[in-house]
């Protein structure tokens, strides 16, 4: 009988240069889409997926990071107060109950691997989700892990379950990269079978245009190969070629093209998209800004020309 996905790790070592001079001052997972904070849209996701416990892999200059989570007595008194009781359901819903959330050093930024081997001491002999916080999925009638989690328990509940998107040939070498087994049975429409995966291949060798994004789950044996720290791509620990290696050994990989739309705010230009996007979503905000969106309509066709 399979295992519960109850546990997940949320690598946030990263030192965000892409924003600075932003991030010198707060962690980039901090940065507000709209009035939540990017973590917190990665945390909501992973609660509906049936989540409960919250692994974070950090590093020095985090610890703004680490309060967000924690209560905040002065301002839940003052809310109380002024009988803003709204404001004060928003803010307890940040609130993470006391066990819930474990937090371990990534001493070196040596990969994304890595960054997922450093909490292996807090997995035991389960699956585990990961979720990069960069990658904000919107849309769709379920999150996107909860998709995955669904799909996932459909498979028998074993082996490793990675996110995919179909990305053009431009952009194929910055992910990595699906080799369908084409003749593997579809289970849900949305799931394929994996025989390997290859990190950042060019276009021209590229087994396929599915890309690994940001939502994985992954079988507690992940971590033995991962243990010998072999590095790929980049010189860094990859987890792509982690699950590359679990593929390799015969055991079940999978993707899964989620219903959805994933938005990069690891970029600039990404996080611009999912703020406008979120926002337009929202009931309070959506008016208002699609009528100044309208009237810059004739400087957005310049800017596209």
């Amino acid at each position: 009988m399979s295992k519960r996905i109850s546990k997940a790790i949320f690598p946030v070592a990263g030192m965000g240069t892409r924003f600075l001079p932003a991030t010198k001052a707060i962690p980039k997972e901090i940065l507000p889409l709209v009035d939540r904070p990017l973590i917190q849209y990665a945390i909501d996701e992973a609660r509906e997926a049936g989540i409960e416990e919250f692994i974070f892999v950090t590093a020095r200059g985090k610890s703004a990071l680490e309060d967000y989570f924690d209560a905040a007595p002065e301002l839940e008194r003052s809310l109380i107060a002024k009988k803003k009781t709204a404001l004060l359901d928003i803010l307890n819903s940040t609130n993470m109950d006391s066990g819930a959330i474990a937090y371990v050093r990534q001493k070196e930024a040596l990969g994304l691997g890595h960054a997922v081997w450093c909490a292996r001491r807090l997995i035991a002999d389960e699956p585990v989700a990961v979720l990069l916080p960069d990658d904000v999925m919107v849309g769709g009638k379920r999150p996107c892990l909860a998709q995955m989690v669904e799909a996932w328990e459909k498979t028998d509940g074993n082996g490793t379950m990675v996110a995919t998107m179909e990305v053009d040939d431009a952009m194929i070498s910055s992910y990595g990269v699906i080799d369908p087994d084409l003749t593997a049975t579809d289970i849900s429409g949305r799931t394929v079978r994996a025989k390997g995966l290859v990190e950042k291949p060019k276009a021209e060798d590229a087994p396929s245009n599915l890309a690994v994004i940001g939502r994985y789950i992954l079988p507690p044996t992940i971590f033995d190969y991962l243990s010998e720290q072999k590095t790929g791509a980049g010189g860094e620990i990859q987890l792509t070629d982690a699950i590359a290696a679990e593929a390799a050994a015969g055991r079940a990989v999978h993707g899964f093209r989620f219903e959805g739309q994933r938005f990069d705010c690891g970029s600039k230009a990404g996080y611009l998209q999912a703020t406008v996007s979120i926002a337009l979503q929202r009931e309070d905000l959506a008016e208002e800004l699609a009528e100044f969106l309208g009237e810059l309509q004739p400087r957005i066709a310049m800017a596209a020309e």
